[in-house]
């Protein structure tokens, strides 16, 4: 017998259903397969091939380039294996079976049905919130299904949070915009009443009190994996879907007074969600923010709203190409260009048009930057440029092709050369250097959490695997992910599945690392999933635009 339920608001009381779309019980589920359709390989190539040059991007447009050919093999929805998914090397790695076990052990549900994962099984400590679901950290659990072909749960899971965006939101007297997405959730069991309860955190609970501005973006991103897995665009094609879309493209695609086509954030907005000095343009949001507006392009139906928002899309994505590509890019030609920059220059004839003075340049940019390599620096304004390292956005601009082919080949060139700095001990730095002394007082607010080379202050994150492997994929370096896999199995189980370790080389367990975290067991499992079977490259991965032109500047030596 089911539960029946009720969904609440934060403070307790109940959700007015006349609000927002229609309850839960009156979607017509019946329209939805209860297992995938068989894949058509002729309508699912033209499903990821329009082009972003014309103003309605017809199907069938030709947009692949180096990949063309393989990446519309990337299209079966297979298992990878089963529960024991095999390792390259034909044998499956005794981790493997016990991150399978302690994933389904995370699972959570809702009237009998699994709708995510919890963000840690650690009982040893105080759950805080990790015994929700989280937008952000269900991604890599919801690959980690798709890939095992098991996309009913990622199913729920997106029909849930679309259900949920729909809620009226309040924080302190003021309420946020409609398209809104939660940053987690969570069921509340009442044996009493016999009755489960949603209940959904839009930031009002979270550390600082600020809404997610990447939720909405992995919203859409989990849509096209699902489609692209599946070969089923019956789900992104319900009205519910189109207009979840809609109304995120909403918030993100408005005009206002900013004169960047990147979107303007406040600190702890994204997975970075404490105060790290990333309020501005931070490079995890803008290549979020175009991977969304790819796949959205490539979801939307060409009906009259459809059509205007893709019109909207394509233009933002050519201004958001040719910006990031010409100020977030550095190399060392580029660097050496900042170094000798003129300050106060007026009119469009300004080379330094950010006013960036190079006193500002720090120090260890200077021994860091390899002769051959390059990336995407953590933010772009005002007298601003912040040159520290984040391996999120460096990877999804790869996955997005917000990287040219070419930038793309220097970052994974500078992974290479910088490996004792950005992976060491145990994969990957979320951000590189550390900052400390009186800069750390001052950028974190002497936040304790964030102590130099720790949590999101130059700490080393497991769940970046599965990140790093799909570009090294995209980029054709599958050895520099087989290395670094290598390195996690050495110590990731035997540690208990920890959120994040510390010290310049990843070598010790986080402080305040929770254990059995459930994105490091899940990003390790889409690591090694993809690295046996490539193909699950394509419901990650997104191949350049031949049509889009890159912008050819003298610090890019192609």
């Amino acid at each position: 017998m089911s539960m029946p339920y009720e969904e609440v608001t934060q403070n307790g009381s109940l959700k007015d259903s006349t609000n927002g779309m229609a309850e839960l019980e009156e979607f017509d589920f019946s329209t939805l397969p209860d297992k995938p359709r068989n894949l058509n390989i002729e309508r699912q190539s033209s499903f990821d091939e329009r082009s972003l040059t014309s103003p309605i991007p017809p199907f069938g447009s030709d947009v692949f380039h180096r990949f063309s050919d393989h990446f519309d093999g990337l299209l079966s929805p297979k298992r990878s294996g089963f529960t024991t998914p095999r390792s390259p090397l034909g044998e499956p790695h005794p981790m493997v079976s016990e991150a399978w076990e302690s994933l389904r052990h995370s699972l959570v549900y809702f009237r009998g049905q699994p709708v995510g994962t919890i963000a840690a099984s650690d009982s040893s400590d105080e759950k805080l919130n990790y015994d929700q679901v989280f937008v952000r950290d269900f991604v890599p659990s919801a690959l980690a299904f798709l890939m095992n072909g098991e996309p009913e749960i990622v199913r729920n899971f997106i029909l849930k949070t679309l259900r949920l965006q729909s809620w009226e939101k309040k924080i302190d007297r003021f309420q946020l915009a409609e398209g809104v997405m939660p940053a987690s959730f969570k069921v509340l069991h009442d044996p009493v009443r016999n009755t489960e309860t949603l209940m959904a955190d839009f930031g009002e609970t979270a550390i600082g009190r600020v809404a997610p501005v990447d939720s909405g973006f992995w919203w859409i991103f989990l849509l096209r994996a699902y489609t692209k897995s599946t070969g089923d665009s019956s789900l992104a094609e319900m009205p519910e879907c189109q207009k979840g879309m809609r109304l995120i493209l909403s918030l993100c695609l408005s005009e206002g007074f900013d004169t960047f086509p990147t979107l303007l954030c406040a600190d702890g907005c994204s997975m970075i969600d404490r105060r790290m000095g990333v309020y501005g343009y931070p490079i995890e949001i803008q290549a979020l923010f175009f991977m969304a507006l790819r796949c959205a392009l490539l979801l939307l139906k060409q009906d009259a709203e459809g059509k205007e928002f893709m019109e909207r899309i394509v233009k933002r994505l050519h201004a958001l190409s040719y910006h990031m590509r010409s100020y977030f890019w550095l190399d060392l030609k580029q660097l050496n260009d900042i170094y000798r920059y003129k300050t106060e220059e007026y009119s469009h004839t300004a080379v330094n048009k950010f006013n960036v003075i190079p006193d500002s340049l720090p120090e260890w940019i200077f021994d860091f930057m390899p002769i051959h390599g390059g990336y995407f620096i953590g933010n772009v304004g005002p007298s601003n440029m912040d040159f520290r390292w984040f391996c999120l956005g460096n990877c999804i601009a790869i996955l997005s092709s917000l990287a040219t082919p070419e930038q793309a080949a220097k970052i994974m060139d500078l992974i290479e050369s910088r490996w004792g700095e950005l992976v060491g001990e145990m994969p990957l730095k979320v951000c590189y250097p550390a900052i400390e002394g009186h800069e750390w007082r001052i950028v974190t607010g002497c936040d304790p959490k964030n102590t130099r080379w720790s949590y999101h202050n130059g700490g080393s994150w497991p769940v970046l695997l599965w990140l790093l492997t799909a570009a090294c994929i995209k980029t054709g370096r599958p050895q520099i992910a087989r290395r670094a896999i290598e390195l996690a199995e050495a110590k990731l189980s035997k540690d208990g599945w920890p959120e994040y370790y510390d010290g310049k080389l990843g070598r010790f367990v986080g402080k305040q690392a929770r254990k059995n975290q459930t994105w490091s067991i899940a990003g390790y499992l889409v690591a090694k999933m993809m690295l046996e079977d490539p193909s699950h490259l394509g419901m990650v991965a997104i191949e350049e635009d031949k049509q889009m032109k890159p912008v050819l500047r003298r610090s890019l030596s192609f």
